[in-house]
C-alpha cells in the first residue's frame, strides 16, 4: 500500500513549481488533492492531470480563502492532510525599505496559513473517531533562508512569522491528535524559471551546500510527503530543513 493512500489533501498555492511537485508526489503516493491557487487555469490542468480538484482562491482575501478552503474540503469528503504554500516575494535594502511595504509580505502568508489551518483544523476534529491518535497532518512551507542576501528582509520577516505560526498551531492542536510541521526549503531551482540553471550565480549558489548543487521541487516534495505518512507521526511543531546543508553556513 502506498504511504498516502486514502489521505484527502488540500495544498494551497499548488499550481506551480514546489507546490505542484508536491501534488504530484502526493498522488503518485495514493491520495486525493485539491489544489487552490489564484492561477486557476494552471490549477485546473495540473488537477486535470492527477485526477484532483481545483478551486480558485485569492490568498491575500480573508473570506474568499475560508470560502476555497471549505469548498475543497466538501468536495473531497473532509480532509487528511493540509500543506500550505503561499507567499509574496518583494526585495528592497533594509535602509530604503518603507515600513509599510512590509505588510503584505510579511501578512500575507501567516494569515492566509491561519486561515487555511482553522478551517482544516475543525474538519479534522469533526472527523476524528474515537481511538484515531493522529488524524489530521498540517504542513507549512516557510524558508531555510530570508537572511543570506542583502535586500530580504520582507522575506526573512515573512518565514519567521510561518515558523512561529507553526509552533503556536502545533502546541493547540496536539491535544486533537494533529500535528503541525513547517518545511524550509533552500535555494531551489523552480520549473517556472527556465533559465534559473544558466545563470551565473548558480556556481555560487550551488557552492553553499556540501552537496555541490541546487534544491529541486521534488527534493521539497520528498520531505512533505514523509511529514504527511505515519512515519512522522511523533513530529509537531518542528522545522525541517531541505536545503543540502546550506544552513551548516
Amino acid at each position: 500500500m502506498s504511504r498516502l493512500s486514502g489521505r484527502r489533501v488540500v495544498v494551497t498555492g499548488g499550481a506551480r513549481d514546489i507546490g505542484a511537485a508536491i501534488v504530484r508526489g502526493f498522488v503518485a503516493e495514493g491520495a486525493t488533492v485539491a489544489v487552490l491557487d489564484p492561477r486557476v487555469e494552471e490549477a485546473t490542468r495540473l488537477a486535470d492531470e492527477v485526477g484532483g480538484r481545483a478551486y480558485r482562491v485569492d490568498l491575500s482575501d480573508v473570506t474568499d480563502t475560508r470560502e476555497a478552503i471549505e469548498k475543497a474540503i466538501a468536495g473531497l469528503g473532509g480532509i487528511d492532510v493540509l500543506v500550505n504554500y503561499a507567499g509574496v516575494q518583494r526585495f528592497a535594502p533594509l535602509l530604503e525599505m518603507d515600513p509599510a511595504e512590509l505588510g503584505e509580505p510579511f501578512a500575507m502568508p501567516a494569515q492566509s496559513m491561519l486561515i487555511a489551518i482553522q478551517a482544516a483544523a475543525c474538519a479534522m476534529i469533526a472527523f476524528r473517531a474515537p481511538g484515531d491518535d493522529c488524524p489530521g497532518k498540517v504542513i507549512n512551507v516557510a524558508s531555510a533562508g530570508g537572511t543570506a542576501a542583502g535586500g530580504q528582509a520582507h522575506y526573512a520577516a515573512c518565514k519567521a512569522a510561518v515558523m512561529a505560526l507553526t509552533r503556536a498551531a502545533a502546541h493547540e492542536l496536539g491535544p486533537h491528535g494533529i500535528t503541525v510541521n513547517c518545511l524550509c526549503p533552500g535555494y531551489v531551482v523552480q520549473p517556472s524559471d527556465p533559465g534559473a540553471h544558466s545563470r551565473p550565480e548558480v556556481a555560487t549558489w550551488s557552492a553553499l551546500s556540501p552537496l555541490g548543487r541546487l534544491g529541486e521541487p521534488d527534493d521539497v516534495a520528498r520531505a512533505a510527503m514523509f511529514l504527511a505518512s505515519s512515519d512522522a507521526d511523533y513530529l509537531t511543531g518542528d522545522a525541517l530543513n531541505v536545503a543540502g546543508g546550506m544552513v551548516l553556513h
